[in-house]
């Protein structure tokens, strides 16, 4: 398996390094933070200028096109930076959910807005007693008319005190732990009946608990087929997924450079702590455990961008009606299969891995990674 970066990915990686060097310094990132949205709109915009919201996002309303491998790229350097900017909730969640699964209409309404940095978007699917389990929904969505009502409460929405519209995951049919009779809908955040508690997570970022109270939408709101959304969720935070390992990789590399650097410089008995082969070893730890992070992060992205191609080539295909609709979605589930277990072997080793270095670099500074001050113990939390 290749896991080389193409000239285009590579272009990537090194636009954000130099960003994040030059105009994301930890001092910036602590401002960007305290604000009120908790991040900074100017910072947002010089994003969207430099095309990473539309990274994953079609050519076709200005994005790049890239796929899980470029978020991948992106979201590991934004790590280094520990970038607080709510790309994950609105360009990979919501942009995401919207290429993947709407209708030509709102994509050629939304996208370009996320792409150019004018629309804020919150994915709510976690309720308070779904805890892992996508499939369990309590809130409803009720036929009416020319549209459905909503009623509901939606907990822990990333960047959700802050989104301009969010999509909702719904139950339209079925009981509250089925797999079919979920839908999406998009909900404009000033609408009649929508109300939202913002607040700060452990980590740095934002979060909100929503309630949507008889909150009508028009037929135009659904996303995708009526009770057939399941599919389209797991896609999604599979591909989120990839996304916040990512942001680990890059994590787990500054706290992996933190510590070498102070373990070269603190010196004790008259040398550096470094120079003890006891220490020496446990580094050579940290730094095992980051490769092998790495490899399996990019094996998962691999099988998340490959959902992209059998939409591709099975779209392209010249088989009509019934047979080729069975098709797709045959090679999409046996897909789907292989995806999740990529993903779920590389989130299990990431949380290994991540635990290892945070509490291994905290260690080996001593007092300092205590300190609200010193960047490392930032870095852990997140």
């Amino acid at each position: 398996m290749d896991f080389s970066l193409t000239e285009d990915q590579r272009l990537l990686k090194e636009s954000v390094e130099q960003f994040i060097a030059r105009d994301y310094p930890f001092e910036q990132r602590g401002a960007n933070a305290a604000h009120h949205e908790g991040f900074s709109r100017e910072t947002w915009a010089g994003f969207a200028g430099l095309g990473w919201l539309g990274a994953a996002l079609p050519e076709a309303y200005g994005g790049i096109g890239g796929g899980a491998v470029e978020i991948m790229v992106l979201m590991e350097e934004l790590g280094r930076g520990l970038v607080v900017e709510p790309l994950l909730a609105t360009a990979v969640l919501g942009g995401g959910l919207i290429s993947h699964g709407g209708i030509e209409s709102q994509k050629a309404a939304l996208l370009p807005a996320i792409i150019e940095g004018r629309l804020l978007l919150a994915f709510a699917y976690a309720e308070r007693q779904s805890r892992y389990d996508l499939h369990d929904v309590a809130l409803t969505a009720a036929g009416d008319g020319a549209g459905y009502v909503l009623g509901g409460q939606k907990t822990v929405v990333l960047n959700g005190d802050s989104a301009d519209q969010f999509i909702v995951s719904a139950r339209s049919g079925g009981e509250r732990r089925d797999r079919s009779g979920i839908s999406l809908f998009l909900v404009d955040g000033n609408s009649d009946g929508v109300s939202r508690r913002g607040y700060a997570t452990m980590d740095g970022l934002r979060a909100a608990e929503l309630d949507l109270d008889a909150v009508r939408v028009p037929a135009s709101a659904l996303i995708g087929r009526e009770g057939d959304a399941l599919p389209l969720i797991m896609r999604v935070i599979d591909e989120a997924a990839v996304a916040v390992m990512a942001e680990a990789l890059g994590i787990m590399a500054v706290l992996n450079d933190l510590t070498l650097d102070y373990l070269k410089t603190r010196e004790q008995f008259g040398q550096p702590i470094g120079a003890f082969q006891a220490l020496q070893h446990r580094m050579v730890d940290m730094v095992i455990a980051a490769e092998e992070s790495r490899s399996l992060v990019m094996v998962a992205a691999m099988e998340a961008e490959k959902a992209d191609k059998i939409d591709e080539a099975e779209k392209a295909d010249k088989i009509d009606g019934a047979e080729k609709a069975d098709k797709i979605d045959g090679a999409e589930k046996g897909h789907g299969a292989a995806r999740a277990r990529a993903v779920s072997a590389a989130k299990v080793q990431i949380a290994k891995a991540g635990r290892l270095i945070g509490q291994e670099a905290v260690q080996l500074h001593g007092a300092i990674a205590m300190t609200d001050d010193y960047r490392l113990g930032h870095y852990f939390k997140r």
